[in-house]
């Protein structure tokens, strides 16, 4: 049995960071209803990534919204606002992603739901928190990404300020946000009470930077310096980061500088004895190695290195990355299918349960679609 077996979550959250949250409590067994308005449902439904849409509703919504069920509700019409109440009665959870303010104007605030159920698990995303300057300043993951330093960590040293490539401040605080309902959930067990959990995603992605925030306060407050090529780490020394090879490109990662120079035949200037030099002097270190990595192919390199169990790898796109047998043993990937029988090809859930990997064939549903199931089992009136 799934661990999440039997606990019920309501989902008022849009876009990706709550409903990444939600995707994984049903992956691990919870049933996770997504209340949303009728018709149009979430505004997520039509956030599209090259316009790729499966039935009404985008491919990236379908990403973040697998294995839920979708309840449509007015919330500013009086009898669905009742229905909802009804719900939260007897709900295990409940997370919403709506700016401060809108949920007391509703009336679904903390203190009310509170006296509604008193046991529930109360979740709240936010993009900076409920107070300061920023509190009611539209969360998106590019503009967070932009206001934290994260940009800068990213390519090398001539480049602009480079964000990820990923929707990185969503997931992260999707993965924070599972973190604290799990946590208040063990919690309610000892007390008997809910609580509220919340997260922003400013605070989020501070905290996926706390080893670099933490080397900025205690030392000397300089800024992270990207090497000049090559960049993998704006504070590590060379020869930490990626070269260009006869054919591809090798990956290094923490390997002493000394062994890798003789691992590759060659004699490590005196200059460079001394380890302090290795990031002082990290760009001309760098462009060193790189005039030697050029004059192989990646596999050569990758031969000499994994006998001597290098740190190392090569750099792969996608297409070498899911053609590699070390991608297909981990059967990664699933086939989910709508209600109208489309099927499309996701990831699973990358959580093992007693050896077991947790695959699942419901795709994201539509507006409403299980409004006539969900009032039933409920007993709305």
């Amino acid at each position: 049995m799934l661990p999440l077996k039997g606990i019920k979550v309501l989902e008022f959250a849009q876009f990706m960071a709550g409903p990444s949250a939600g995707l994984k409590m049903a992956d691990l067994g919870a049933q996770v209803i997504k209340v949303e308005r009728p018709g149009t449902g979430e505004a997520g439904r039509n956030i599209a990534i090259k316009n790729l849409y499966i039935d009404e509703s985008s491919m990236v919504f379908h990403t973040a919204n697998r294995n839920k069920q979708s309840y449509a509700a007015n919330l500013k019409d009086a009898v669905d606002i009742e229905k909802v109440k009804q719900l939260i009665a007897q709900a295990d959870v409940m997370t919403h992603n709506f700016r401060p303010g809108v949920m007391e104007k509703i009336g679904l605030d903390y203190d009310t739901v509170k006296a509604i159920n008193p046991r529930i698990i109360y979740g709240v995303v936010s993009g900076y928190g409920s107070k300061g300057p920023w509190a009611k300043k539209p969360g998106q993951d590019l503009l967070i990404q932009s206001l934290t330093g994260f940009n800068h960590l990213s390519g090398n040293a001539d480049d602009n300020p480079t964000p990820s490539g990923l929707a990185t401040s969503d997931i992260f605080t999707g993965v924070h946000l599972v973190q604290g309902i799990l946590a208040a959930l063990i919690d309610r067990t000892k007390t008997g009470k809910g609580s509220i959990v919340e997260v922003s995603l400013l605070e989020s992605t501070l905290d996926i930077q706390f080893e670099l925030i933490t080397t900025y306060l205690n030392n000397g407050q300089k800024q992270p310096q990207r090497a000049k090529k090559g960049n993998a780490h704006a504070f590590l020394a060379a020869p930490y980061g990626v070269y260009k090879t006869k054919d591809g490109y090798i990956s290094i990662a923490l390997t002493p500088l000394n062994i890798l120079t003789k691992a590759m035949e060659i004699e490590l200037p005196s200059i460079y004895a001394d380890k302090n030099t290795w990031f002082t002097h990290r760009d001309e270190i760098m462009e060193l190695l790189a005039g030697y990595f050029i004059k192989e192919s990646t596999d050569t390199w990758m031969d000499i290195f994994e006998a001597l169990d290098l740190k190392c790898a090569p750099v792969y796109n996608y297409e070498q990355l899911l053609n590699h047998d070390g991608y297909k043993v981990l059967q990664m990937d699933q086939e989910v299918e709508t209600s109208d029988h489309i099927k499309m090809r996701t990831t699973r859930c990358p959580i093992h349960i007693d050896g077991q990997k947790l695959f699942s064939r419901k795709s994201a549903p539509k507006p409403g679609e299980d409004n006539e199931a969900i009032e039933k089992e409920f007993k709305l009136n």
